[in-house]
Formats: structure tokens, C-alpha cells, sequence
């Protein structure tokens, strides 16, 4: 019988994916932009029987930039974090909103998590280890991020307890 050099993968205490909230789905997205366009189409049609020709094209340039913010929002909302934490290290991928990847190892063992209040009310949550921090969860709420940082505490706690060891 040989036994084989591999380890075996360690098991992940948490795994986090964390995304931005958008509240406004794609259906309410077709609501409010076919409002906004009606409203507009309506108001700059009076303009032109009053003579004012050109403010509807100026309606319409307001429309297009509605539309464009929202856009934008929506791909900014492609944004993903996913902080995973083993009893080894904590792994942190980053996927922006263009679809570039990042991925940052820290040792679990001198994980810890640093949070900077802020006079606003706000507060910044990083992860830091042997002096290099990374900023997690930026674009969640104050609230959400006092959360995660509580759970990804306690998922640290939890990976530095030593391993029950198999009998052999």
C-alpha cells in the first residue's frame, strides 16, 4: 500500500461573495424609463405646438442620459468580492465591473480584520496581515459592513482553533 504525497484540500470555514445592491430590477428599470419617456415625449410635444421645436430634442437628450446613468449603475453592480477563509490562508478574488480579476493570499493565522471609523458615520473594513491591508466590501452599506466584518471575524476565530487530529 503507498500512501500518496498530495495533501488534501482544507476545507473552507466561510466562503463570502460579497455584491452591490441594486433595488430597481430589470422590470422596474422598463417602468421608470418608459415614465420618464412618456413624461418627456408629452411635455416636449406641447412645446412644439407652442413653436419651441428644439425642446424636444432636448427632452430627448435628457431621456438618453437617464438611460445612460442607468446603465452604468447596472455595471458597476457586476462587481463581486469573494473572501475565502480556510484554516490556511484567506483568499480574496476581486472581479470588476469590466471583468478583470485580482486575488490577494494571506496566512489565516495572522489575519485580522481593521475597521476605521469615520466622523460621517461610515466606517472602512480591511483585511490585514504582516503589514499589507486590502480594503474588502467598499461598496456595501455602513450597516452591511459592520456585519460582514463581525462574520468574517468570527470565521478567523474559528480557523485559527487547532484541527482535531484522525486517529489512526
Amino acid at each position: 500500500m503507498t500512501r500518496s504525497t498530495r495533501s488534501a484540500p482544507v476545507p473552507p470555514v466561510a466562503d463570502f461573495v460579497l455584491r452591490p445592491h441594486r433595488s430597481l430590477g430589470p422590470r422596474g428599470f422598463l417602468v421608470v424609463m418608459g415614465l420618464i419617456g412618456g413624461i418627456s415625449f408629452v411635455t416636449g410635444a406641447l412645446f412644439v405646438l407652442k413653436g419651441a421645436w428644439p425642446v424636444l430634442g432636448f427632452m430627448g437628450i435628457d431621456v438618453a442620459l437617464v438611460w445612460f446613468a442607468f446603465r452604468q449603475s447596472y455595471r458597476a453592480a457586476q462587481v463581486r468580492e469573494r473572501v475565502l477563509v480556510t484554516a490556511d490562508e484567506v483568499v480574496v478574488m476581486r472581479r470588476d465591473s469590466a471583468g478583470r480579476e485580482q486575488a490577494w493570499r494571506l496566512p489565516a493565522y495572522w489575519a485580522r480584520i481593521d475597521q476605521e471609523d469615520h466622523p460621517s458615520g461610515d466606517h472602512t473594513l480591511w483585511l490585514a496581515s504582516r503589514g499589507s491591508r486590502i480594503d474588502v466590501g467598499g461598496f456595501l452599506s455602513p450597516a452591511e459592513r459592520k456585519t460582514f466584518g463581525d462574520a468574517l471575524a468570527g470565521a478567523l476565530r474559528t480557523a485559527r482553533q487547532p484541527m482535531p487530529r484522525p486517529m489512526a
